[in-house]
């Protein structure tokens, strides 16, 4: 089995690919993105990985259900609520439904699989905790959810920090730990690796169980040159001392993975990322289509099958 640590719009692609190639596979999911907005309780991570797996995920925005309506949100703002946060109609359902049930008692892993069911998605997907956390970020107006400094105000503001509240607090889910435990291979997404890694590593239960299965972890870098692909990743970096770099993400995992994918096209850092003690393999890691997709979950179940971990 492979476990895969995700975030959402820069993990749910080779999770796709993933599904294209293996049903042998559970995703583990980041919860510091998790907020209560509306009196509901809204996972974009969770949401935007079942979404991609039920092949209904609007792909241009990276989130959200293809082809919604904003009925809701414009309703909300025509009573002068907050509306910042777009969400869609078929969208909302999934949020009150989820809200209505963990009011109910249920577990937010109880509730997950039920979505995954309801919307036909084969694979396990699970929280990384059932304890609430939020990802905040440190600017020079104040320390804000991630959400709000992502969506609301554009990223605009220079980042300070990035605090994981709640992280000390939180448990890793029994699912979470019994996955990481279990799989003949981990793989950590090319996510942003501060705010959709950076708070599952947080959880002090989680980092143990990577150290321990350190030899069978491999990361995908989510930087090609000294650019992100996606997102604002260089300015949560920065904040923190990271170099923005391949060299600088697998030194920010040095101590959980024994093997790092970086671009073919970025040869400059193979020998440096080596000198941490870890393995190096090159490949394209763009996923520009479905077929990319596929491709570098193929190569992915290729070094399962070649490397002894």
């Amino acid at each position: 089995m492979i476990t895969i640590l995700s975030g959402g719009t820069g993990s749910v692609k080779l999770v796709r690919g993933l599904s294209a190639v293996t049903k042998d596979f559970v995703v583990v999911c980041n919860a510091g993105d998790n907020i209560w907005l509306h009196g509901l309780y809204i996972c974009p991570d969770i949401d935007t990985i079942v979404y991609g797996l039920a092949n209904m995920l609007d792909i241009e925005r990276g989130w959200g259900v293809r082809h919604d309506s904003f009925e809701f949100i414009r309703q909300m703002e025509l009573l002068g609520e907050e509306s910042w946060f777009k969400i869609g109609d078929r969208d909302l359902a999934t949020h009150l439904v989820r809200t209505k049930m963990l009011k109910e008692g249920r577990s937010l892993f109880d509730v997950t699989q039920w979505m995954c069911s309801k919307y036909g998605v084969g694979a396990k997907v699970i929280p990384v905790t059932e304890q609430h956390m939020e990802t905040k970020v440190v600017t020079e107006e104040g320390d804000m959810h991630l959400q709000e400094f992502w969506v609301k105000h554009n990223a605009r503001m220079e980042v300070k920090n990035v605090i994981y509240s709640g992280a000390n607090k939180a448990k890793p889910s029994v699912e979470a730990l019994d996955a990481i435990k279990s799989s003949g291979m981990i793989i950590i997404a090319p996510a942003n690796p501060v705010t959709s890694i950076g708070p599952m590593l947080a959880i002090k239960g989680v980092r143990d169980a990577l150290e321990k299965a350190k030899n069978k972890c491999v990361a995908i870098s989510p930087i090609i040159g000294n650019k992100p692909i996606s997102g604002p990743a260089a300015k949560y970096m920065q904040a923190l001392g990271i170099e923005v770099s391949p060299y600088g993400v697998a030194s920010f995992y040095s101590d959980i993975i024994s093997r790092f994918i970086i671009d073919s096209s970025d040869q400059q850092y193979a020998n440096k990322i080596e000198a941490l003690g870890i393995k190096v393999n090159q490949t394209n890691i763009m996923m520009n289509d479905m077929k990319d997709e596929s491709r570098l979950a193929s190569y992915l179940i290729g070094m399962q099958k070649s490397v002894r971990y």
